[in-house]
């Protein structure tokens, strides 16, 4: 079985930064493809960044680009989402989802796993 743990939430001053970690337990996820999504109270999931299996090809949604960047960590199997210049509007639960593809997906559709969350909260 398949188990995907996120840490690294919080509660930050807008501007600030915040590491969130994505653990799997279970089979090797080397060969799967990552992401991180979020969702705020009443509104759809929706993608933030993701990252293929070798993490050699990355993708960003608009609004995070130039601030939050992914990463993978192959020695453990950890994928890791670094977000700086954190907003308000930031504010959500963060996901990571894993897929099993080679390539990245945008789309909740497209991913087979999901961890429980992790809460962001960015102060004004």
């Amino acid at each position: 079985q398949v188990q995907l743990v996120e840490s690294g939430g919080g509660l930050v001053q807008t501007g600030g930064s915040l590491r969130l970690s994505c653990a799997p337990t279970g089979p090797t996820f080397s060969r799967y493809a990552m992401g991180w999504f979020r969702q705020a109270p009443g509104k759809e999931r929706e993608f933030v960044a993701a990252i293929d299996w070798s993490g050699g090809i990355t993708d960003y949604t608009d609004s995070v680009k130039g601030r939050f960047t992914i990463s993978r960590e192959n020695a453990k199997n950890t994928v890791v989402l670094q977000m700086n210049s954190l907003k308000p509007e930031d504010t959500a639960v963060y996901y990571c989802g894993a897929r099993t593809a080679y390539g990245l997906g945008k789309t909740t559709y497209e991913y087979d796993y999901w961890g429980q969350g992790t809460q962001v909260t960015v102060s004004s």
